[in-house]
Protein backbone atom coordinates (compact mmCIF):
# COMPACT_ATOMS: atom_id res chain seq x y z
CA UNK A 1 0.00 0.00 0.00
CA UNK A 2 1.16 3.46 -0.85
CA UNK A 3 1.85 5.96 1.93
CA UNK A 4 -1.50 7.89 2.55
CA UNK A 5 -3.55 5.29 0.27
CA UNK A 6 -6.50 4.39 2.25
CA UNK A 7 -7.12 0.72 2.84
CA UNK A 8 -9.88 -0.81 2.46
CA UNK A 9 -12.94 -1.83 4.91
CA UNK A 10 -14.17 -5.07 6.05
CA UNK A 11 -17.47 -5.77 8.12
CA UNK A 12 -17.54 -8.48 10.28
CA UNK A 13 -19.46 -9.61 13.41
CA UNK A 14 -20.00 -12.68 16.43
CA UNK A 15 -23.23 -13.55 16.96
CA UNK A 16 -24.07 -11.66 20.30
CA UNK A 17 -26.22 -8.88 18.36
CA UNK A 18 -27.20 -10.25 14.51
CA UNK A 19 -30.28 -6.93 14.03
CA UNK A 20 -27.68 -4.27 15.33
CA UNK A 21 -25.21 -5.68 12.81
CA UNK A 22 -27.55 -5.59 10.09
CA UNK A 23 -28.83 -2.07 10.61
CA UNK A 24 -24.90 -1.33 10.75
CA UNK A 25 -24.27 -2.69 7.44
CA UNK A 26 -27.29 -1.30 5.25
CA UNK A 27 -26.76 2.77 6.58
CA UNK A 28 -23.09 2.09 6.20
CA UNK A 29 -23.76 0.64 2.11
CA UNK A 30 -21.22 -1.97 3.40
CA UNK A 31 -21.63 -5.99 3.22
CA UNK A 32 -20.76 -8.08 6.42
CA UNK A 33 -17.84 -10.13 5.50
CA UNK A 34 -18.24 -13.78 5.41
CA UNK A 35 -17.30 -15.81 8.72
CA UNK A 36 -18.00 -18.55 10.87
CA UNK A 37 -18.64 -18.13 14.36
CA UNK A 38 -19.59 -21.45 15.89
CA UNK A 39 -19.15 -23.86 18.92
CA UNK A 40 -18.13 -27.40 18.74
CA UNK A 41 -19.80 -30.16 20.96
CA UNK A 42 -17.03 -29.43 23.21
CA UNK A 43 -18.42 -25.68 23.89
CA UNK A 44 -14.79 -24.26 22.20
CA UNK A 45 -15.14 -21.53 20.12
CA UNK A 46 -14.26 -21.79 16.14
CA UNK A 47 -13.56 -18.55 14.62
CA UNK A 48 -13.13 -18.62 10.07
CA UNK A 49 -12.65 -16.43 7.96
CA UNK A 50 -13.64 -16.75 4.34
CA UNK A 51 -12.49 -13.99 2.55
CA UNK A 52 -8.90 -11.87 2.97
CA UNK A 53 -8.65 -9.27 5.58
CA UNK A 54 -4.72 -8.54 4.05
CA UNK A 55 -4.16 -4.91 4.46
CA UNK A 56 -7.57 -3.85 5.12
CA UNK A 57 -8.90 -2.57 8.10
CA UNK A 58 -11.18 -4.71 9.90
CA UNK A 59 -14.23 -3.32 12.13
CA UNK A 60 -15.86 -6.56 13.98
CA UNK A 61 -19.17 -5.82 15.70
CA UNK A 62 -19.71 -7.99 19.32
CA UNK A 63 -21.32 -6.66 22.16
CA UNK A 64 -22.14 -7.99 25.41
CA UNK A 65 -25.16 -10.39 26.10
CA UNK A 66 -26.02 -12.90 29.38
CA UNK A 67 -24.01 -15.19 27.18
CA UNK A 68 -20.77 -12.93 28.16
CA UNK A 69 -17.86 -15.14 27.99
CA UNK A 70 -18.89 -16.55 24.59
CA UNK A 71 -19.61 -13.20 23.40
CA UNK A 72 -15.69 -12.10 24.73
CA UNK A 73 -14.23 -15.17 23.33
CA UNK A 74 -15.55 -14.59 19.99
CA UNK A 75 -14.18 -11.06 20.13
CA UNK A 76 -10.98 -12.41 21.21
CA UNK A 77 -10.73 -14.88 18.63
CA UNK A 78 -12.00 -13.06 15.47
CA UNK A 79 -9.28 -10.46 15.97
CA UNK A 80 -6.63 -13.11 16.20
CA UNK A 81 -7.44 -14.58 13.28
CA UNK A 82 -7.55 -11.04 11.27
CA UNK A 83 -4.30 -10.18 13.11
CA UNK A 84 -2.66 -13.56 12.12
CA UNK A 85 -4.57 -13.00 8.44
CA UNK A 86 -1.96 -9.56 8.07
CA UNK A 87 -4.71 -6.96 8.47
CA UNK A 88 -4.20 -3.28 8.89
CA UNK A 89 -5.91 -2.45 12.01
CA UNK A 90 -8.68 -4.12 13.65
CA UNK A 91 -11.28 -2.33 15.19
CA UNK A 92 -13.28 -3.77 17.94
CA UNK A 93 -16.88 -1.73 17.80
CA UNK A 94 -17.99 -2.94 21.36
CA UNK A 95 -21.14 -1.07 22.14
CA UNK A 96 -21.78 -1.94 25.81
CA UNK A 97 -18.37 -3.38 27.19
CA UNK A 98 -18.87 -6.98 29.43
CA UNK A 99 -17.24 -6.23 32.92
CA UNK A 100 -17.20 -2.53 32.84
CA UNK A 101 -18.63 -2.69 36.40
CA UNK A 102 -16.07 -4.67 37.80
CA UNK A 103 -13.51 -1.34 37.17
CA UNK A 104 -12.88 -0.98 41.09
CA UNK A 105 -10.99 -3.16 43.63
CA UNK A 106 -13.31 -4.37 46.07
CA UNK A 107 -11.55 -6.61 49.03
CA UNK A 108 -10.28 -9.78 47.98
CA UNK A 109 -11.54 -9.30 43.97
CA UNK A 110 -9.86 -8.31 40.89
CA UNK A 111 -10.08 -5.50 38.28
CA UNK A 112 -11.83 -7.57 35.76
CA UNK A 113 -11.99 -4.73 33.21
CA UNK A 114 -8.45 -3.84 33.44
CA UNK A 115 -7.62 -7.64 32.44
CA UNK A 116 -9.94 -7.68 29.70
CA UNK A 117 -8.25 -4.30 28.23
CA UNK A 118 -5.09 -6.79 28.45
CA UNK A 119 -6.68 -9.25 26.68
CA UNK A 120 -8.38 -7.15 24.01
CA UNK A 121 -4.44 -5.80 23.14
CA UNK A 122 -2.91 -9.07 23.23
CA UNK A 123 -5.67 -10.42 20.91
CA UNK A 124 -4.53 -7.42 18.21
CA UNK A 125 -7.67 -4.75 18.81
CA UNK A 126 -6.27 -1.62 18.32
CA UNK A 127 -8.91 0.90 18.45
CA UNK A 128 -12.38 0.43 20.23
CA UNK A 129 -15.35 2.16 19.81
CA UNK A 130 -18.37 1.42 22.73
CA UNK A 131 -20.54 3.47 24.16
CA UNK A 132 -21.93 5.00 27.74
CA UNK A 133 -19.02 2.85 30.18
CA UNK A 134 -20.12 2.52 32.84
CA UNK A 135 -16.86 5.11 34.50
CA UNK A 136 -14.79 6.68 32.50
CA UNK A 137 -11.82 6.29 33.95
CA UNK A 138 -12.13 2.49 32.04
CA UNK A 139 -10.91 4.59 29.02
CA UNK A 140 -7.34 4.48 31.05
CA UNK A 141 -7.10 0.70 31.32
CA UNK A 142 -6.41 0.18 27.11
CA UNK A 143 -3.21 0.83 25.84
CA UNK A 144 -5.07 2.12 22.31
CA UNK A 145 -7.73 4.84 21.57
CA UNK A 146 -10.84 4.21 22.66
CA UNK A 147 -13.79 6.80 21.88
CA UNK A 148 -16.50 6.64 24.11
CA UNK A 149 -19.66 7.78 22.48
CA UNK A 150 -22.80 9.30 24.71
CA UNK A 151 -25.84 7.67 23.99
CA UNK A 152 -28.00 10.71 25.64
CA UNK A 153 -28.74 12.67 22.79
CA UNK A 154 -31.08 10.05 21.34
CA UNK A 155 -32.59 9.66 24.63
CA UNK A 156 -33.17 13.27 25.15
CA UNK A 157 -34.82 13.52 21.77
CA UNK A 158 -37.30 10.70 22.69
CA UNK A 159 -38.13 12.63 26.09
CA UNK A 160 -38.94 15.90 23.96
CA UNK A 161 -41.08 13.85 21.22
CA UNK A 162 -42.34 11.10 22.70
CA UNK A 163 -42.82 12.49 26.74
CA UNK A 164 -46.33 14.79 26.05
CA UNK A 165 -46.19 18.02 28.77
CA UNK A 166 -42.13 17.17 29.07
CA UNK A 167 -41.69 20.77 30.13
CA UNK A 168 -43.67 19.52 33.50
CA UNK A 169 -41.00 16.82 34.21
CA UNK A 170 -37.88 16.88 36.80
CA UNK A 171 -34.90 14.90 36.28
CA UNK A 172 -34.17 12.35 39.19
CA UNK A 173 -31.33 10.70 39.98
CA UNK A 174 -31.33 7.55 41.90
CA UNK A 175 -28.48 8.03 44.26
CA UNK A 176 -25.18 9.93 44.44
CA UNK A 177 -23.54 8.65 41.51
CA UNK A 178 -25.46 9.10 39.43
CA UNK A 179 -25.96 13.24 39.88
CA UNK A 180 -23.79 14.43 37.23
CA UNK A 181 -25.75 12.20 34.99
CA UNK A 182 -28.77 13.67 36.04
CA UNK A 183 -27.28 17.40 36.17
CA UNK A 184 -26.34 16.64 32.41
CA UNK A 185 -29.88 15.72 31.30
CA UNK A 186 -31.47 18.25 33.18
CA UNK A 187 -29.36 21.55 32.13
CA UNK A 188 -30.12 19.96 28.22
CA UNK A 189 -33.69 19.83 28.93
CA UNK A 190 -34.02 23.29 30.88
CA UNK A 191 -35.49 20.99 33.82
CA UNK A 192 -35.31 20.89 37.27
CA UNK A 193 -33.67 17.95 39.11
CA UNK A 194 -34.38 15.75 42.01
CA UNK A 195 -31.72 13.33 44.04
CA UNK A 196 -32.87 9.98 46.03
CA UNK A 197 -30.94 10.06 49.08
CA UNK A 198 -30.56 7.04 51.67
CA UNK A 199 -29.95 3.44 52.41
CA UNK A 200 -30.82 1.15 49.42
CA UNK A 201 -30.73 -2.83 49.65
CA UNK A 202 -26.99 -4.03 50.10
CA UNK A 203 -25.92 -6.45 47.40
CA UNK A 204 -24.52 -9.93 49.26
CA UNK A 205 -20.68 -8.85 47.71
CA UNK A 206 -20.63 -5.84 49.49
CA UNK A 207 -21.19 -7.28 52.95
CA UNK A 208 -19.19 -6.82 55.39
CA UNK A 209 -16.41 -10.15 55.14
CA UNK A 210 -14.38 -9.31 58.21
CA UNK A 211 -11.27 -8.03 56.45
CA UNK A 212 -11.96 -4.22 56.92
CA UNK A 213 -13.16 -4.86 60.74
CA UNK A 214 -11.71 -3.45 63.65
CA UNK A 215 -10.66 -5.90 66.08
CA UNK A 216 -13.14 -6.77 69.03
CA UNK A 217 -13.21 -3.99 71.84
CA UNK A 218 -11.94 -6.12 74.59
CA UNK A 219 -9.24 -7.74 72.34
CA UNK A 220 -7.98 -3.63 72.08
CA UNK A 221 -7.95 -2.79 75.15
CA UNK A 222 -5.76 -6.07 76.18
CA UNK A 223 -3.27 -5.13 73.00
CA UNK A 224 -3.31 -1.13 74.42
CA UNK A 225 -2.43 -1.79 78.13
CA UNK A 226 0.07 -4.67 77.20
CA UNK A 227 2.13 -2.40 74.76
CA UNK A 228 1.29 1.20 76.26
CA UNK A 229 0.46 3.13 73.65
CA UNK A 230 -2.31 4.82 72.50
CA UNK A 231 -3.96 3.46 69.60
CA UNK A 232 -6.38 4.45 67.05
CA UNK A 233 -10.16 5.12 68.33
CA UNK A 234 -13.02 2.91 68.04
CA UNK A 235 -14.34 3.31 64.43
CA UNK A 236 -18.03 3.55 64.17
CA UNK A 237 -20.40 2.17 61.19
CA UNK A 238 -21.61 4.48 58.40
CA UNK A 239 -25.10 4.18 59.27
CA UNK A 240 -27.59 6.20 55.85
CA UNK A 241 -30.88 7.51 56.82
CA UNK A 242 -33.97 6.01 55.23
CA UNK A 243 -34.46 6.58 51.29
CA UNK A 244 -35.77 9.96 50.92
CA UNK A 245 -36.13 12.64 48.10
CA UNK A 246 -34.21 15.54 48.15
CA UNK A 247 -36.61 18.11 45.74
CA UNK A 248 -40.34 18.35 44.83
CA UNK A 249 -41.46 15.55 42.65
CA UNK A 250 -45.13 16.58 43.44
CA UNK A 251 -47.48 16.37 40.53
CA UNK A 252 -44.49 16.07 38.09
CA UNK A 253 -43.27 13.51 35.89
CA UNK A 254 -40.37 11.88 37.34
CA UNK A 255 -37.76 10.90 34.72
CA UNK A 256 -34.88 8.36 36.42
CA UNK A 257 -31.74 8.32 34.61
CA UNK A 258 -28.66 5.93 34.38
CA UNK A 259 -26.43 4.35 32.40
CA UNK A 260 -27.73 0.88 32.57
CA UNK A 261 -30.74 -1.35 33.83
CA UNK A 262 -29.80 -4.70 34.96
CA UNK A 263 -31.33 -5.69 38.42
CA UNK A 264 -34.73 -3.61 39.06
CA UNK A 265 -35.03 -3.74 42.28
CA UNK A 266 -33.36 -0.45 43.04
CA UNK A 267 -35.35 1.33 40.38
CA UNK A 268 -38.51 -0.36 41.39
CA UNK A 269 -37.90 1.01 44.97
CA UNK A 270 -37.37 4.47 43.88
CA UNK A 271 -40.12 4.54 41.59
CA UNK A 272 -42.47 3.41 44.71
CA UNK A 273 -40.64 6.38 46.37
CA UNK A 274 -41.51 9.11 43.89
CA UNK A 275 -45.23 7.98 43.01
CA UNK A 276 -45.95 8.14 47.39
CA UNK A 277 -44.10 11.75 46.67
CA UNK A 278 -46.60 12.42 44.23
CA UNK A 279 -44.65 11.61 40.91
CA UNK A 280 -47.56 11.00 38.39
CA UNK A 281 -45.76 9.73 35.74
CA UNK A 282 -42.65 7.65 36.28
CA UNK A 283 -39.94 6.90 33.50
CA UNK A 284 -36.45 5.49 33.59
CA UNK A 285 -33.96 6.61 30.93
CA UNK A 286 -30.87 4.03 30.20
CA UNK A 287 -28.53 3.19 27.54
CA UNK A 288 -28.05 -0.46 28.29
CA UNK A 289 -30.80 -2.57 28.53
CA UNK A 290 -29.39 -5.66 30.23
CA UNK A 291 -32.55 -6.31 31.93
CA UNK A 292 -31.39 -9.42 33.65
CA UNK A 293 -33.23 -12.26 35.79
CA UNK A 294 -36.98 -11.44 36.53
CA UNK A 295 -36.79 -7.83 35.39
CA UNK A 296 -39.85 -7.71 32.74
CA UNK A 297 -41.63 -9.09 35.68
CA UNK A 298 -41.23 -6.94 38.24
CA UNK A 299 -41.19 -3.77 35.90
CA UNK A 300 -44.50 -4.81 34.62
CA UNK A 301 -45.95 -4.82 38.09
CA UNK A 302 -43.70 -1.36 39.25
CA UNK A 303 -45.49 2.32 39.26
CA UNK A 304 -43.10 2.80 36.58
CA UNK A 305 -44.56 3.59 33.69
CA UNK A 306 -42.24 3.32 30.83
CA UNK A 307 -38.59 2.04 30.53
CA UNK A 308 -36.74 3.42 27.76
CA UNK A 309 -33.22 2.13 26.64
CA UNK A 310 -30.73 2.17 23.78
CA UNK A 311 -30.37 -1.59 21.41
CA UNK A 312 -26.58 -1.59 22.45
CA UNK A 313 -27.56 -5.01 24.01
CA UNK A 314 -30.58 -7.16 22.48
CA UNK A 315 -33.81 -7.18 24.56
CA UNK A 316 -36.81 -8.64 22.01
CA UNK A 317 -37.58 -11.34 24.75
CA UNK A 318 -37.61 -9.21 27.58
CA UNK A 319 -40.25 -6.94 25.30
CA UNK A 320 -42.29 -9.70 24.76
CA UNK A 321 -42.94 -10.15 28.61
CA UNK A 322 -43.04 -6.05 29.43
CA UNK A 323 -45.39 -4.08 27.42
CA UNK A 324 -43.17 -0.72 29.20
CA UNK A 325 -40.14 -1.49 27.64
CA UNK A 326 -39.27 0.98 24.46
CA UNK A 327 -35.99 0.74 22.21
CA UNK A 328 -34.13 3.84 20.88
CA UNK A 329 -32.07 3.06 17.59
CA UNK A 330 -28.46 4.56 17.90
CA UNK A 331 -26.99 2.80 15.26
CA UNK A 332 -26.63 5.70 13.43
CA UNK A 333 -24.32 6.71 15.83
CA UNK A 334 -21.61 3.60 15.55
CA UNK A 335 -22.13 4.03 11.47
CA UNK A 336 -20.84 7.77 11.66
CA UNK A 337 -18.38 6.86 14.28
CA UNK A 338 -16.63 3.79 12.11
CA UNK A 339 -16.88 5.67 8.77
CA UNK A 340 -15.00 8.59 10.80
CA UNK A 341 -12.46 6.46 12.32
CA UNK A 342 -11.94 4.89 8.58
CA UNK A 343 -11.67 8.00 6.85
CA UNK A 344 -9.31 9.86 9.80
CA UNK A 345 -11.63 12.55 10.50
CA UNK A 346 -12.21 14.15 13.74
CA UNK A 347 -14.71 12.42 16.27
CA UNK A 348 -15.15 15.58 18.06
CA UNK A 349 -18.65 16.08 16.09
CA UNK A 350 -20.21 13.25 18.22
CA UNK A 351 -19.67 15.05 21.22
CA UNK A 352 -20.73 18.38 20.05
CA UNK A 353 -23.03 19.51 23.18
CA UNK A 354 -21.68 16.56 25.79
CA UNK A 355 -20.80 17.88 28.91
CA UNK A 356 -18.72 16.42 31.01
CA UNK A 357 -20.93 15.57 33.55
CA UNK A 358 -21.78 13.38 30.68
Amino acid sequence: MNPGEKAGLVLLAGNSHPELTKQISEKLCERVGISNVYHKSNRETVVDIQESVRGKDVYIIQTGTKNVNNDIMELLIMSYACKTSSCRKIIGVVPYLPYCKQSKMRKRGAIACKLLAQMFKNAGITNLITIDLHQKEIQGFFDMPVDNLRASPFLIEYIMKMIPDYRNAIIVARNANSVKRATSYAERLRLGIAVVHGEERIPDSDLDDGRHSPPPQEEEEENRLSRGIEIMPMLTPKAKPPMNVVGDVAGKIAIMVDDMIDDVEAFVATAELLKSRGAYKIYVMATHGLLSSDAPRLLEASPIDEVVVSNTVPHDIQKMQCHKIKTVDISVLLVEAIRRTHNNESMSYLFKYITSED
